[in-house]
């Protein structure tokens, strides 16, 4: 290699940068090199293999996910023997979950398969040979499931909750063809350290982790609807995706955006991803209401309301002074709405008595 300042990939030349990888390399230039193992927040395994690429100089192709580059490399990322490398790889894949791609995406979309249509493997072109993969499908915890017929034990999972979740709840247990995920002695999550945050399920390629109360619910990803929203449990304002089945006008299931694109970097908490059936409970309040003299409520326009509340408000102002009034924001709001209240507090009704439950 020469003393050059510069990567060069498929013929492109990019600045190198110390410590960075030739995945990382390649996508500033805009080229795509497929990865099933890999995700940006956690450290390189180089398990899954498709992401090999050819180094000249190197005899042995090298997995891009976690090989470095150095000054003047020269990378091919789209020569015969790496197409041919990838093919054979996802083939085994294929060999060790399920191969017909209307079942493997039952409910999750599934990277390998998708993998699969993109570079021309025949499904079934090679047969699964051993004993098959064992799970605990009967595990009691309300949200997650481990599906064994899918897993490619590419343990991003693990490692997930190993390195970004830092409880370790999960685990590879036994050997050799017959190596699962699974958790010590066997327990279920609700009886480890698992935060059920179902990062696992965000990092899987292959929804082998997956949403149980979507899995229930039995809807494909790819026919749901994504709808970007802030979660609304706290303050820190995580944005997720919500799964929506318009034909039903139900939220399925709750996604993370990909790392690197929002606050929470892809992260969500067991709130975030899982408590969102109130939406759909019945007694989930869905128009205004306001009180008669009598006591009783009854529904009424959101004009209605927010003329009754400015004519409340108003009036203890007028009657016992503007100290007598205090609003309180609450920490799931987002930072804009808590910033909108202080103004009506302090602008509109003249008053600093403005309080928020997170003290932030």
């Amino acid at each position: 290699m020469s003393d050059s300042k510069f990567v060069v990939i498929d013929g492109s030349e990019t600045e190198y940068r110390e410590g960075e990888t030739v995945l990382h390399a390649a996508r500033r230039l805009g080229i795509e090199i497929p990865t099933l193992c890999h995700d940006d927040r956690l450290e390189p395994a180089g398990a899954c293999r498709i992401c090999l690429v050819e180094v000249e100089g190197s005899r042995l192709m090298q997995p891009a996910c976690a090989f470095r580059t150095a000054p003047g490399m020269v990378v091919r990322t789209n020569t015969t023997r790496v197409d041919r490398n990838r093919q054979f790889i996802i083939s085994l894949h294929l060999a060790d979950t399920v191969a017909d791609r209307d079942e493997a995406e039952d409910v999750s979309i599934s990277r390998l398969h998708e993998y699969t249509e993109k570079y021309g493997v025949a499904e079934g072109e090679w047969q699964h040979v051993g004993s098959p993969r064992e799970g605990r499908p009967d595990d009691e915890n309300p949200f997650i499931a481990f599906r064994a017929d899918r897993c490619i034990v590419c343990a991003a999972c693990v490692r997930y909750c190993d390195e970004v979740e830092g409880v370790s709840a999960i685990t590879l247990a036994n050997r050799g063809g017959r190596t699962t995920i699974a958790t010590a002695d066997l327990r279920s999550l609700d009886h480890t350290t698992c935060e059920m945050c179902g990062g696992c399920i965000a990092v899987c390629p292959t929804g082998a982790m997956t949403e149980k109360p979507a899995l229930f619910y039995g809807k494909p990803e790819r026919e749901l609807e994504k709808v970007r929203s802030t979660c609304n449990f706290c303050g820190v304002g995580c944005q997720i995706d919500i799964n929506v089945d318009r034909n039903a006008n139900r939220i399925v299931k709750v996604t993370s955006p990909p790392p690197g694109t929002t606050v929470n970097d892809g992260n969500l908490c067991v709130k975030g991803r899982f408590a969102n059936d109130f939406v759909h409970h019945p007694d989930r309040l869905t128009v205004p209401l306001v009180r008669e003299t009598d006591g009783r409520l009854r529904e009424a326009s959101w004009d209605e309301a927010l003329e009754r509340a400015v004519r409340g408000l108003q009036g203890v102002k007028e009657t016992h002074g503007v100290d007598s009034l205090a609003f309180i924001s609450s920490s799931r709001c987002t930072g804009e709405e808590n910033y909108l209240l202080q103004k009506l507090a302090r602008a509109g009704f003249g008053t600093q008595n403005i309080h928020q439950c997170a003290a932030t």
